[in-house]
């Protein structure tokens, strides 16, 4: 058996690989332009990749191709239909950073609502050391008890995040396909109407591309708190940027976009540097022990695939 990494610089440098050698030859590449796809895969059993879009473009020669594993939960850069018509199985890892994709949502709204880098910005610059006075309370902040958290999306991510704003004292309003009994179930546009902190947690499809639309953004409250950790293109990313030039928006986090990494042309660069703003490099389910539990369940997906058992499929 042969194992192509197309892209394992997406998994770190601090994760250790060699494991895979156990199943058969293993040949990792850091990354892969789509010509280099066509070269790689022509004689590999095994792709393994994480965010390059594989479909009949470059994979048309990969005639030993037998399956394709994503390293992450989404899926929307492999093109499964044609896979399926190949006959090559599809594979992703679900719940293995349920953990720290909550963990960093919640971070960020904390840090958006109490202003922190603002705060930690008047020490570091000696602006609270030489003004002579015992405190700084600009600008205003406000508590998170009392407020109302939509979440929008409530897969594992969702419902974790869901679990901590209720324990934080948010009313919690959830968007998602079927209605649940735990939490208060409304439909999006109720949502971003009476929600003080919205967090997306969604996938990409064709219902939830451009979910959060400029009109939807329009009926906010002022002074919204958005957080995406879904995908980027889950919303208007020009609309987003816009409100929050104008002050529509009281705090953005993102840590996902429609192209990664963005460059100077994309809508949020203009907004990269402001204030309330905090922009990740796309690392929100990437702890250490997170990419561990990915990886092994990788290895795990390969076998159960060769022994015919049917683990994290897609295409079936």
């Amino acid at each position: 058996m042969k194992i192509v990494f197309l892209d394992a610089l997406t998994l770190g440098n601090d994760i250790d690989l060699s494991g895979f050698s156990e199943l058969g030859e293993v040949v990792i590449y850091g990354g892969s332009t789509n010509a280099e796809v066509i070269e790689r895969t022509r004689d590999c059993d095994v792709v393994v990749t994480n965010k390059l879009k594989l479909n009949e473009s470059n994979l048309s020669l990969a005639h030993n191709l037998k399956l394709i594993c994503v390293t992450a939960t989404g899926f929307d850069n492999i093109d499964v239909n044609y896979a399926k018509s190949r006959g090559i199985g599809v594979c992703n890892v679900v719940g293995y950073s349920t953990s720290n994709v909550a963990q960093i949502t919640v971070g960020m709204v904390l840090d958006l609502i109490n202003r922190t880098d603002d705060y930690r910005a008047s020490v570091k610059s000696g602006e609270y050391s030489a003004r002579g006075v015992a405190n700084v309370l600009s600008p205003t902040y406000h508590e998170i008890e009392g407020k109302t958290w939509g979440i929008v999306g409530f897969g594992n991510i969702g419902r974790r995040v869901a679990r901590i704003a209720d324990a934080l004292g948010c009313r919690v309003l959830v968007n998602k396909r079927e209605p649940i009994s735990d939490f208060e179930c409304v439909d999006i546009d109720t949502l971003c109407k009476e929600c003080d902190i919205i967090t997306l947690h969604t996938p990409l499809n064709d219902g939830t591309r451009g979910l959060i639309s400029s009109e939807r953004i329009a009926a906010m409250k002022e002074g919204v708190i958005l957080v995406n950790v879904a995908r980027g293109a889950v919303v208007d990313e020009n609309a987003v940027a816009n409100a929050f030039k104008i002050g529509k928006l009281g705090g953005f986090g993102c840590d996902v976009y429609s192209a990664e990494p963005f460059g100077k042309d994309h809508p949020y660069y203009e907004i990269k540097d402001m204030d309330n703003v905090i922009l990740t490099p796309h690392m929100a389910w990437g702890s250490y022990e997170a990419r561990l539990r990915l990886c092994n369940e990788v290895k795990e997906n390969i076998i159960a695939f060769f022994k015919g058992d049917i683990k994290n499929r897609i295409d079936v």
